[in-house]
């Protein structure tokens, strides 16, 4: 696929397309969105609030609002325990496959860079799934390149049949698809469907996504609404933060989410916050202004906006940090965490997506969490 040749608003062949304004909503705000104009009398009238509007979610995602992050805090703890009392879900991601067709300037995993790449066979998902097992979780995320040659939706729709003989909750991180298709993996046992926007930013969008299905950003879009179409009951959303501006981006991501559960009151909504990691034969990958600090922001603005959704922080993050956020505004936290092919069981079929920043073991997360006064928790759901 050219460059040149390829409009990223227009779908290609075989991309579903749905009905549905959210995209022209968000896209609509966020232009909208003048986050220097908000002062510290905004962000103390939208802390004052039990329910955040739109706009009061804009003034605590601004720089007016830093100086009360620890006011934040104090409250995004209350609203994390009053509605998810003092549990956290530990899970571990397992990737299957690295193949991928896109060229994504900022990933380990895109099509240009010189990676080792590997595919796990039946057997070999099987023996690492009994083996992450093993150690006692009970949630999997898998995940794959983006490549629909190399990791067809059947494949993965029997890697999910595997994991529901040992996970009783399993979610997949996979290239977006159609609706039928969700359906088919939600049949095979998939829960959760993850698929982040990167950015919000059409421009942007263009600009770093050069070659690719995920070149085409409306399509990408409106996965999680195909996904719930398909019967998936649980979807997260989120931005790649530091590809683009990050207070727009994750004002967009908000804002995704916010319409998605108000036209989906049923759906299970959760956010990740990933940053920027270096990657293999790119070592100065890193974020743009997003520091501790303001990643802390953009949970603290998720958690009181959205109080019943999810946050997911992962090994991108150093452990002081996760240890941290916690109980605060995280609700679920991955552990002994491998981002290449495999490498639970026996050695790994293919080099990582990105560098970790947290290599510990279950046993260390789950002794943490317990010296934190909160409850590991491995399972919340039962499959029947």
């Amino acid at each position: 696929m050219e460059v040149s040749r390829t409009n990223p608003m227009e779908y290609l062949e075989d991309m579903e397309v749905i009905s549905s304004d959210i995209m022209d909503k968000v896209l609509r705000l966020v232009e909208e969105y003048a986050y220097h104009q908000y002062t510290e009398i905004d962000v103390q009238k939208a802390l004052l609030k039990d329910t955040l509007s739109i706009d009061d979610y804009g003034a605590i995602l601004s720089p007016a609002a830093m100086p009360y992050l620890e006011k934040m805090a104090r409250k995004s703890m209350l609203e994390t325990k009053k509605h998810f009392g003092n549990s956290v879900c530990i899970f571990t991601p397992l990737y299957i496959a690295n193949f991928c067709e896109n060229h994504c300037v900022y990933c380990g995993f895109n099509c240009q860079n010189k990676i080792h790449r590997g595919k796990l066979s039946l057997k070999e998902i099987e023996e690492e799934l009994k083996e992450i097992a093993s150690t006692g979780l009970k949630e999997i995320l898998i995940l794959t390149g983006e490549s629909r040659h190399k990791s067809g939706v059947e494949y993965i729709g029997e890697a999910i049949k595997l994991a529901t003989k040992y996970f009783s909750t399993i979610g997949i991180e996979i290239y977006p698809l159609n609706s039928e298709e969700y359906a088919y993996l939600h049949h095979c046992g998939a829960d959760f469907v993850s698929v982040y926007q990167e950015t919000y930013n059409t421009d942007k969008y263009e600009q770093v996504h050069l070659k690719g299905p995920k070149r085409v950003f409306p399509y990408r879009f409106h996965s999680q609404e195909r996904a719930l179409l398909g019967g998936i009951r649980g979807v997260s959303f989120g931005a790649l933060l530091g590809l683009d501006d990050f207070r727009k981006d994750a004002f967009a991501a908000g804002l995704h989410a916010f319409f998605i559960q108000q036209k989906y009151p049923h759906a299970e909504i959760s956010f990740s916050v990933p940053r920027l990691r270096p990657y293999l034969n790119n070592a100065d990958n890193n974020p743009n202004d997003v520091h501790e600090k303001q990643l802390l922001q953009v949970m603290l603005a998720y958690r009181l906006f959205m109080p019943f959704a999810g946050i997911t922080i992962s090994t991108r993050e150093r452990a002081g940090f996760r240890d941290n956020v916690v109980g605060m505004a995280a609700t679920k936290i991955s552990a002994g965490v491998n981002v290449g092919v495999g490498g639970h069981k026996e050695e790994q079929k293919g080099d990582e997506q990105f560098e970790i920043s947290d290599p510990r073991s279950l046993a260390e997360i789950h002794q943490m969490i317990l010296d934190r006064g909160l409850q590991p928790v491995y399972t919340d759901y039962i499959r029947i």
